[in-house]
């Protein structure tokens, strides 16, 4: 599975694709210059159970640590994937 980003001027996504399928999408905004708003998340059914959604925020997380910014996530599956995951609360706001 590949995960595209794509990131313009206010807004940006991240998109899980698998053979030419589309797994999932995450959406964000940007909030300044330094921090990005996660408000969606949603995976293909066929998809379900593999991660898919974890993986994007994931990318989010490695995203924000190469660009030394923050993340506030406001999709409440986001906010469960840092609510389980201690490690990654270096890249919230």
């Amino acid at each position: 599975m590949k995960i595209e980003q794509v990131n313009e001027s206010n807004k940006g996504y991240f998109k899980a694709i698998d053979t030419n399928t589309k797994a999932g999408l995450m959406t964000y905004s940007w909030a300044g210059t330094d921090k990005i708003i996660i408000d969606h998340t949603e995976v293909n059914p066929d998809f379900k159970g593999q991660n898919v959604g974890k993986n994007m925020v994931l990318e989010a997380v490695a995203f924000a640590r190469k660009s030394n910014i923050k993340i506030l996530p406001l999709c409440p599956f986001a906010k469960s994937v840092f609510d389980k995951n201690p490690d990654l609360h270096d890249v919230l706001f």
